[in-house]
């Protein structure tokens, strides 16, 4: 029997990159999946190739950072599907810009993206997994510039900084109600972050999303007594360790 069979999974963040390929790989697993992304259209076609393959899907078209949005998302969630077990926070966004030239609109758009809408999807995860008195998973996608950040990144990387306290913030409230909660860490990685930017992805090294997918595949389908809290996947080139 597939590893998620009968399991309902939100992604956000879905519709490319990592978690277009976590969608994947939890569809092989026999998931039934709710992707969430700004966009519709490659969100729709993704859901249409997938439903072709087989998968249960709903697409759902939203902002996450917004609280009405995400609120719409878990309705939606229950009514097609009647429970929630595995949420992914994947959605996410950068901003390269010289700190003396960061603006506060530019600070939060990134904050709200990548740790408020975490929050909000999480809080209403928390919610559902308490109610239904069965456990969940909720995983995060983080980035090694929570360990070690890169120059002109100041609200990404205190975002990401935010996301791990976020993340053992809700294991710690989690653990009477049997909701794990974990947190991946990501190095470079093939997606649109890089736009603009290749050259030096290049340069460093980047790694398939599909591998990124793999490690939050197992953190899924862990046994319910077992939590992957937190964990670091990069391309063997990169230079992490010891970076400026």
């Amino acid at each position: 029997m597939p590893a998620l069979a009968g399991k309902v999974a939100i992604i956000t963040g879905a519709s490319s990159g990592i978690g277009r390929a976590i969608a994947e790989a939890f569809a092989a697993e026999g998931a039934k999946l709710v992707l969430v992304a700004r966009g519709p259209d490659r969100l729709t076609s993704l859901a249409a190739t997938l439903q072709g393959e087989g998968t249960s899907v709903l697409a759902v078209p939203a902002d996450v950072s917004d609280e009405s949005a995400v609120l719409n998302v878990f309705n939606r969630t229950r009514e097609a599907f009647g429970r929630i077990d595995i949420l992914v926070n994947n959605a996410g966004t950068a901003s390269r810009v010289k700190t003396e030239d960061l603006t506060l609109d530019a600070w939060r758009s990134v904050i709200e993206v990548n740790l408020t809408a975490a929050f909000l999807c999480s809080r209403e995860a928390f919610r559902a997994m308490k109610a239904q008195g069965e456990g969940g998973r909720i995983l995060n996608i983080g980035s090694v510039s929570a360990r070690v950040p890169r120059v002109n990144s100041v609200p990404y990387t205190a975002s990401k900084f935010g996301l791990e306290g976020l993340t053992r913030a809700f294991a710690l409230d989690g653990r009477p109600h049997r909701i794990s909660v974990g947190i991946i860490h990501p190095g470079n990685t093939e997606s649109g972050i890089w736009a603009g930017n290749e050259a030096q992805g290049r340069k460093e090294g980047l790694m398939p999303a599909a591998e990124v997918a793999r490690v939050a595949l197992v953190a899924a389908t862990l046994p319910p007594e077992v939590s992957l809290l937190e964990t670091v996947i990069l391309p063997f080139s990169m230079p992490f360790l010891g970076r400026g």
